[in-house]
């Protein structure tokens, strides 16, 4: 079967998400709705959701397999992390499907600026390589990984986006873990809030399955040229996260006037 126009587009649009996280590790999923929207033309802004969670999802599972074998995700505390997201998650999917569109994209694009100004913020946290979840630490370690993880994974559901942005501060403020663990432990949430979110609106037909594919392929490519990319610009790759915030915000303005003339106009 040949491809469309539209096809080919998708295809770019998931080379573009997948070749940011490859490159930079994070924050690319929060292009892909706008992407699906504004490049593709999918003129339902809740497919686009619901499309795009299905590549967050695989993306994520993807990187989790060599975070895992690497040792750097901690079980024990992505499980309950990821418990208590998902329940966020199916929270907030239902929520987001009773929004009309217009709304929901101004809304977007004021998370986009969020994400992009959180990617700007240094983070420095004292650390804590050696934290696990057991008997002596469940009382101090429990409330906050399930409050975290129940606030990160309604965002993640409403919006439709990996959300790692949050997760992995998230987690290490509930932990003190040193990033790279977070990183890991984070793909376990990650995939988890990604797959609630697109089964709740495939329940409601607001999944275009061959849009899913077709992102995710441009995805899994752009994901091996990102990698392939950031091991050659590894001293840039601080530049390079405040270049792609910038684009961020840079969108979400542009996401939310979009939505502020479409509301003007109905």
């Amino acid at each position: 079967m040949l491809l469309t126009p539209a096809d080919l587009g998708t295809l770019a649009a998931g080379g573009l998400v997948g070749g940011v996280l490859g490159l930079i590790g994070g924050g690319g999923s929060v292009l892909a709705v706008p992407l699906l929207v504004y490049g593709v033309g999918v003129a339902s802004p809740h497919v686009a959701i619901g499309t795009s969670a299905i590549a967050v999802s695989v993306s994520a599972l993807s990187n989790l397999v060599a975070h895992a074998r690497a040792g750097n995700v901690k079980w024990p505390c992505a499980g309950v992390f990821s418990v208590a997201g998902v329940v966020g998650a199916l929270l907030g999917s239902s929520l987001a499907k009773l929004v009309d569109g217009r709304p929901l994209l101004a809304l977007f694009g004021v998370m986009m600026i969020v994400v992009g100004a959180a990617m700007l913020r240094p983070t420095r946290r004292a650390e804590r390589a050696d934290v696990r979840l057991s008997r002596d630490s469940a009382r101090e370690l429990l409330p906050r990984l399930v409050g975290t993880g129940l606030g990160v994974g309604t965002l993640s559901g409403f919006f439709g986006i990996g959300g790692g942005f949050l997760i992995v501060p998230g987690i290490m403020a509930a932990t003190g873990m040193p990033m790279i663990f977070a990183i890991g432990t984070s793909l376990v949430s990650v995939t988890a809030f990604g797959a609630t979110t697109a089964a709740n609106y495939a329940l409601s037909g607001l999944i275009d399955a061959r849009l899913a594919l077709l992102f995710v392929a441009g995805g899994v490519a752009g994901g091996f040229l990102g990698v392939a990319s950031g091991r050659r610009l590894a001293s840039r790759k601080n530049a390079l996260r405040v270049l792609f915030a910038a684009a961020v915000i840079l969108v979400g303005l542009y996401v939310c006037a979009r939505g502020v003339i479409d509301l003007a106009g109905a």
